[in-house]
């Protein structure tokens, strides 16, 4: 179990850090925004995985010290990077997949859904270039082949909504619970 708290003290801790520092061009801060997206997983009844996986979807753009900057907007790859270090953390595949997948989710509804581009904020659209832009019709044919892909688009939908100022920010005390249980194995 130590290993675990370490993990936790580790991740939790860039909250601490970095958590308060403004999000990329929106009206609140990081840790608002991370927030935000767990309890909307909460909200809806996802599992634990996917509620961290909403959490921790931007941990990218705060863990990786020298990474490439979008202008302003946060990490190139913020996405990648991100998946990557909670692999680094233990924490398993499909979240990690889930993290990755939410700029995936993007550039997919991008193209397939009338009016999403002009719904995105100024930080989302100057973002979308640097991302890979609109998905190709046969990219998105294969992510929707993808058993992680519903999921996603519900993930991307909070990431969007996740933008209020004012909402009080969860208590990280449950989400840690939550780590310390995926981590350990116990979940599932």
């Amino acid at each position: 179990m130590e290993r675990h708290e370490q993990v936790i003290a580790d991740v939790f801790g860039l909250y601490e850090r970095f958590g308060d520092s403004d999000y990329i061009g929106e009206p609140v801060s990081q840790i608002e925004h991370m927030s935000q997206a767990a309890e909307l997983a909460m909200a809806e009844g996802f599992d634990d995985e996917v509620v961290l996986a909403a959490f921790f979807h931007d941990i990218g753009h705060i863990c990786a010290e020298s990474a490439e900057n979008m202008e302003g907007f946060g990490v190139v790859s913020h996405e990648r990077l991100g998946a990557d270090y909670l692999r680094r953390a233990g924490f398993g595949e499909r979240l990690a997949r889930l993290v990755e997948y939410h700029v995936q989710a993007k550039r997919y509804l991008t193209l397939k859904e009338p009016g999403y581009y002009e719904r995105l904020s100024e930080a989302s659209r100057r973002t979308l270039a640097y991302q890979g832009g609109v998905m190709s019709e046969s990219e998105a044919e294969a992510f929707e082949q993808d058993p992680l892909c519903e999921v996603s688009l519900r993930m991307r939908q909070w990431d969007e909504r996740a933008k209020e100022m004012w909402v009080p920010v969860i208590d990280l005390e449950i989400l840690k619970r939550k780590a310390v249980t995926l981590l350990s194995g116990e979940a599932r």
